[in-house]
């Protein structure tokens, strides 16, 4: 990727519509359900408001203890201040569960203007994005197909903006690192980075590929013609000053903590290895296929009478989507597995993007990848952290056709997983509306950007997102008319799960054989 010029003067305006109709759009939004994720927020905003730093990672008066990094503790801190001229009320550590128009307003409001981040952020990657394919027609422009996909992207209005987040101005933090890195200033895209590992430790999924990266490309400053490294290139001032960057970001947030003797107890905050294998909800993820594997072994076990039914833990076969869920058949799952089934699955990529170097598009494809390979294996994942492969592969989608067809299912098949989230019935006409408007975008202004090449989608992939229709309809309307509604309530739950992770598993896969086959290209760094 090259930056363009296709976001200046003249396409100031279409940009600036963009951003207003979904911010008027996130405003409409603002009566809509919220989820427990609201309370959590409430919480922090009273923890961090009343109570000295030292007891902030120790309370736990509410069951939603702060178990975000300390750059985020400090964030609804200075939320809090504003959060008082609204209602007092929410900042009382006691009044739990605490609601109040002006505390769903003010709480809202502040996930809408943070956005303000986010809509910068997709402003600088869209004016990374390679020109080469101009159109006449503004609606044609890969940058205009860009800003849409990022700014209107469904999961991220369901989850922010409905369900309860602040997604929005994290992942403008990513994007806009992600921007300097392809304007190749790096120091920038290190110390967005590092300072967004200090909001929300979920992106050190992606930290392999940025480190890589920055250590191929920055620290190495020359590569020899045929596109191998040129050893003697290496700049230790370059490392030196990642390194301090690194080092200074990590002072700041974590040393209050150091000195006061509680980063071990930070730590148990930050990583909850007690939890379970999956979150209440499986992410449709490898350990989704497992489990429904593991379940449907179990009953084929017990028809057989090849198991013993009273020693058939109750919950694994009528509680269905549990935190705790309790193999049967197969072996059970510990963190340490999933940690190295993720970091064995993340290896080829890293490999490519230091063997195979491809410039910032081959960095996009390992972030990519490492994004997905995490949420593939890693421990209690959550649904919503699909985002952090869609939204990055949205820059890729307008490059290539290949990358195109990958993210149409990626993405219908990460969009449709979120649905369970929004489970009453007023947002189930919103959700299916936003997905539809956001999906058909997609797929027509992808297919009419690549016309002229081979059709995004073969006639499987196809057949695969079109019976997310008839699922949708089963779960929804059909299944609670059924008397397996008593009897079995997590099966709607459970074929969401397993469906949509047989697509994200099939466009991880696809995108990992694309990396692995793509010949190189590489352009020789000047010395």
């Amino acid at each position: 990727m090259r930056g363009g010029r296709a976001m200046a003067a003249g396409g100031r305006g279409w940009f600036r519509g963009l951003a207003l109709g979904v911010s008027l759009l996130k405003c409409l939004l603002i009566p809509a359900y919220y989820s427990t994720d609201f309370e959590v927020h409430r919480n922090w905003l009273a923890i961090t408001h009343n109570l000295p730093l030292s007891q902030w990672y120790y309370e736990a008066t509410s069951e939603w203890t702060l178990d975000y990094p300390p750059f985020f503790a400090w964030f609804e801190y200075a939320l809090s201040h504003l959060a008082k001229y609204f209602d007092p009320k929410m900042l009382v550590i006691e009044n739990l569960n605490y609601t109040s128009h002006a505390t769903i307003f003010f709480q809202r409001l502040s996930v809408i203007f943070t956005d303000i981040l986010f809509i910068y952020a997709v402003h600088e990657c869209c004016r990374c994005v390679n020109g080469k394919r101009a159109a006449k027609d503004i609606l044609e422009k890969p940058t205009f197909i860009l800003a849409v996909l990022l700014l209107w992207n469904f999961g991220l209005l369901i989850v922010d903006h409905i369900h309860f987040q602040y997604n929005g101005f994290l992942f403008g933090l990513m994007l806009l690192s992600v921007a300097r890195l392809c304007q190749r200033r790096y120091l920038e895209g290190a110390l967005l980075f590092a300072v967004l590992l200090h909001f929300k430790h979920i992106y050190v999924y992606v930290a392999p590929a940025y480190g890589i990266y920055l250590l191929r490309s920055y620290c190495f400053t020359a590569n020899h013609a045929d596109g191998s490294l040129k050893w003697r290139s290496f700049s230790f001032l370059h490392l030196t000053l990642l390194g301090l960057i690194v080092c200074l970001v990590s002072a700041l947030s974590l040393g209050p903590f150091i000195v006061l003797g509680q980063l071990p107890q930070v730590m148990s905050r930050l990583f909850p290895f007690k939890r379970g294998l999956c979150h209440a909800y499986w992410a449709p993820n490898f350990w989704a296929l497992y489990n429904a594997v593991d379940k449907a072994l179990t009953v084929l076990g017990l028809k057989c009478n090849f198991l013993d039914h009273t020693k058939i833990p109750k919950a694994s076969m009528t509680g269905g989507l549990v935190q705790e869920f309790q193999h049967t058949v197969l072996p059970s799952v510990t963190p340490l597995a999933t940690l190295i089934c993720t970091f064995i699955s993340i290896l080829p990529s890293v490999f490519c993007l230091w063997f195979k170097p491809q410039g910032p598009r081959g960095f996009l494809q390992c972030l990519v990848l490492c994004a997905l390979s995490s949420f593939m294996f890693g421990w209690h994942v959550h649904e919503k952290a699909i985002l952090l492969a869609i939204l990055p592969l949205s820059l890729l989608s307008v490059q290539r056709a290949k990358d195109a067809g990958i993210y149409l299912i990626l993405t219908t098949a990460g969009h449709f997983s979120l649905f369970p989230l929004l489970f009453t019935p007023p947002e189930l006409p919103i959700k299916i509306l936003l997905m539809l408007l956001f999906t058909v975008y997609s797929f027509s202004s992808l297919k009419s950007l690549f016309r002229r090449e081979r059709p995004l989608l073969n006639w499987l992939e196809t057949i695969y997102l079109m019976q997310l229709a008839p699922l949708e309809v089963f779960c929804e309307f059909i299944f609670p008319l059924t008397p397996w509604k008593w009897h079995y309530p997590f099966v709607p739950l459970l074929l969401t799960s397993v469906y949509c992770a047989l697509g994200v598993t099939y466009a991880w896969l696809k995108l990992y054989i694309s990396v692995l086959t793509e010949r190189t290209s590489v352009r020789q760094k000047a010395e």
